[in-house]
């Protein structure tokens, strides 16, 4: 800590190099719940295309919500989802040409995209008292980090 507070780390003597950083996270939900998201039968509309995009967002407005992140030129957002009978898995791989990583930036794509899944899918998902006794969010973590490579 400064002595001040808190600082955003300097990092203008940093080169400019290509980095990558891939995150996944799960939501556990009923069967029926991914069956319904699998067959494009969600009341709301396309769970999955929504996710994506509410993604891809939170990957660009990161610096906005997290204090101490650079703002950083994104150069790409792939998001993909993985089913499982009683879950699904969302990574998000965002990739920059700049002076610091982008994990931030993953691990907060991939917490929209499920935080997107759940919203989308709640109607589903409540009991008949209105609460979620399924439905999780779980395992966000960093799975890959990359600093360097081909441009």
């Amino acid at each position: 800590m400064d002595k001040k507070g808190v600082r955003m780390v300097e990092i203008s003597a940093k080169p400019e190099v290509k980095r990558v950083a891939r995150a996944r996270g799960r939501i556990i939900l009923r069967e029926e719940t991914v069956k319904k998201i699998k067959a494009g039968k969600v009341e709301k509309g396309n769970v999955l295309t929504t996710a994506q995009v509410a993604a891809t967002l939170a990957v660009k407005r990161t610096p906005g919500l997290i204090p101490m992140c650079h703002p950083l030129p994104i150069t790409g957002v792939r998001v993909e989802f993985e089913f499982f009978p009683s879950a699904v898995e969302v990574e998000v791989e965002v990739t920059t040409v700049a002076k610091t990583g982008v994990e931030m930036e993953a691990i907060t794509g991939v917490s929209v995209a499920l935080l997107t899944i759940w919203d989308m899918v709640k109607a589903v998902e409540k009991d008949e008292h209105g609460q979620y006794p399924t439905t999780r969010i779980t395992d966000i973590r960093v799975v890959e980090k990359v600093k360097g490579g081909a441009e």
